[in-house]
């Protein structure tokens, strides 16, 4: 059984949220209850004093100039609305005539996280909503009844209006909802479900579609995806640099105590903790060989012969070492496949500034969003206990409703998915160009006889999504188009903000798994090299070393050549088995449990709905984080 979530209106949090989303039942505070009823009776007095209150005995939006009568002005015999008080056909035909969505419907994860957030509002006591109706919406979500609710349709400012009374139709019978997986009338659904429908009673229309629940509840299940993946995002990076054999000096501690932007410093650390133990991390550059294509003469010993490259040094005469002679007396005379020179590019050095300023941004939207998971969002506001002349001084007309705080920090998101996505793809077009991959084969693959294309495409796909991703960041929040006659005449366009981002992590989970997938081919590469290398220096003297060394000089200079490769080989015999860091280790081998190795081509289909598929369900973050726990 799912531990069910005790909402009370001021202590609801986003990861509470989301258990909601994935099925957990909800329970109400009898406290919160009490200022609901006692509300709700407030409003009920003002009505039987014939008080004017907006969206009570008013109209909505333009038409709040429009006091409602004592009696029908026109009456028709086949009215199915007769048997309602004008009052309550008022907040009837507010939900059925604003349920005009458009579009796919919502998954069920994001409208039970609506209802959530809508409960929750109303459960503070300043909506005026009755006892029983909110019990109803809670009913309704327990068990199991999912509003349809398409997508298309919000502002964003009067809050969601017509996502929400989509859900709230249902709640009167109407409209559609999913019932244990099919898609029903409401009024079967509530059926099914042994759930009667509500007739809604004062300012109960206006309170139940009023507010931000859409964009909030989008929001919070988009920062909880974008949470998972800027940790897998930080995997993914640490695991390229494995596989680059590169450079920790700018993750320092002390360097970013310079700088300490908050995200910036927590990634330094984080790749740190993900690279602890490597030994390719920061390996001398003469260790490092470089790829040569396989030949059959590649390799004299059947263990070596089945491998699918070949590997090569250059040597470095002494002509070419003036003014470099302290360099070559701490690194060997020899050029393998790690460029000397002691800084990486920006793709790798810059990863905490980057994954850094993206985590910044979230957590400014976070920081939004858990303060309006506690906020009332309807209009107007309902205040029972104030002492007051007037009852415009007791239920007050505002703007909380508006979307601006939400939408604001979605752009910033919006804005910063597209950089989080567009590094892992430099990363990854890193990887596969010969060069720029630091002595790794074209596109990760032996390709000796020139008919294979490796991961050449994998990068296209990425490319494609950053592009699309780019696209899609212009923030929706800068073009309000008003609405309802004039008299909303600023809105937010937050629901389209935060549907944008919560669509853009799916993409962004693609990038980060193809670049994962990536990253494993070239470490398994880069290992296989480095190690074929410590093997053939464990098995052989000198001499046969040196049919890996290009460069061999005329027979007056060949003791020389011939013994300083004799001090490259038994550093490399003496060295222990080159590997990755623990967390990165555990990372490439759950890839490899779940997507072997290309040696050769082959379909690729598979292999990427795979490696996506990893990311989304966490399965290889889970690993790496099990790594480090241990």
């Amino acid at each position: 059984m799912t531990t069910a979530i005790h909402l009370d209106g001021r202590s609801l949090d986003r990861a509470s949220l989301v258990k909601i989303a994935e099925g957990a039942p909800v329970t109400l505070d009898a406290a919160a209850l009490e200022k609901v009823a006692k509300a709700a009776e407030f409003l009920a007095e003002q009505v039987r004093r014939e008080e004017p209150i907006y969206g009570v005995s008013t109209g909505f939006g333009s038409n709040a100039d429009k006091l409602l009568g004592a009696r029908r002005t026109r009456q028709s015999a086949a009215d199915d609305q007769a048997e309602l008080s004008l009052h309550e056909e008022l907040q009837r035909n507010l939900i059925v005539t604003h349920a005009v969505c458009v579009g796919e419907p919502f998954a069920p994860e994001v409208v039970r996280a609506m209802l959530g957030i809508r409960i929750n509002t109303l459960l503070r006591g300043h909506s005026g909503i009755r006892v029983e109706t909110l019990q109803a919406l809670a009913a309704m979500l327990n068990a199991g009844v999912v509003p349809v609710v398409p997508q298309l349709g919000s502002v964003g400012a009067s809050g969601d209006l017509a996502p929400l009374s989509h859900l709230a139709i249902v709640l009167l019978g109407g409209g559609e909802a999913f019932y244990q997986g099919e898609r029903i009338s409401g009024g079967e659904a509530l059926k099914r479900a042994g759930l009667s429908p509500v007739k809604l009673s004062h300012k109960e229309g206006l309170a139940l579609n009023n507010g931000t629940a859409q964009m909030l509840a989008t929001g919070v299940l988009a920062v909880d995806r974008m949470e998972k993946l800027l940790d897998t995002a930080d995997l993914a990076a640490a695991m390229t640099i494995d596989a680059f054999a590169g450079r920790l000096g700018a993750f320092a501690p002390e360097v970013h105590a310079l700088r300490p932007h908050p995200g910036q410093v927590q990634v330094a650390d984080n790749l740190r903790r993900l690279l602890q133990g490597s030994t390719l991390a920061d390996i001398p550059y003469h260790l490092v060989p470089g790829f040569k294509t396989w030949q059959p003469e590649s390799w004299n010993t059947p263990a070596t012969s089945a491998l699918s490259f070949d590997i090569f040094w250059d040597w470095v005469p002494d002509s070419q070492r003036h003014g470099r002679e302290k360099f070559y007396q701490r690194f060997k005379p020899f050029r393998g496949g790690k460029k000397h020179q002691p800084q990486d590019s920006y793709s790798l050095r810059c990863i905490p500034q980057v994954h850094g300023a993206v985590r910044d941004a979230l957590a400014q939207a976070a920081r939004v969003l858990d303060i309006e998971l506690n906020a009332v969002t309807d209009n107007p506001l309902v205040f029972p206990d104030a002492k007051a002349e007037h009852v415009e001084q007791q239920v007050i007309s505002a703007g909380h409703f508006h979307g601006m705080p939400l939408a604001l920090a979605m752009s910033y998101l919006k804005a910063a998915i597209p950089v989080l996505a567009s590094i892992s793809e430099r990363r990854t077009n890193k990887l596969v160009d010969p060069a720029t991959n630091d002595g790794l084969p074209a596109f990760l693959i032996g390709n000796e006889d020139g008919t294979e294309s490796g991961y050449m495409i994998v990068q296209y796909t990425c490319a494609a999504i950053v592009n699309d991703l780019a696209s899609r960041a212009m923030p929706a929040a800068v073009y309000s188009v008003p609405t309802s006659a004039n008299a909303e005449d600023h809105v937010s366009m937050g629901a389209n903000e935060a549907r944008h981002v919560l669509g853009m992590t799916r993409d962004l989970a693609k990038v980060l798994g193809l670049e994962l997938a990536t990253a494993a081919q070239a470490l398994d590469l880069r290992i296989g090299m480095i190690n074929a290398a410590r093997a053939l220096a464990r098995e052989g003297d000198a001499g046969q070393f040196a049919t890996k060394v290009r460069g061999m000089p005329q027979a007056d200079s060949q003791a020389v050549f011939l013994a300083e490769v004799e001090s490259l080989r038994q550093e490399l015999a003496t060295s222990e088995a080159f590997h990755p860091g623990k967390a990165v280790a555990a990372a490439h081998a759950e890839i490899r449990r779940h997507l072997p190795m290309m040696w050769r081509d082959h379909a690729l289909d598979g292999d990427v709905a795979t490696a996506v598929r990893l990311v989304e369900t966490g399965t290889v973050l889970s690993a790496a984080q099990a790594a480090l726990a241990r």
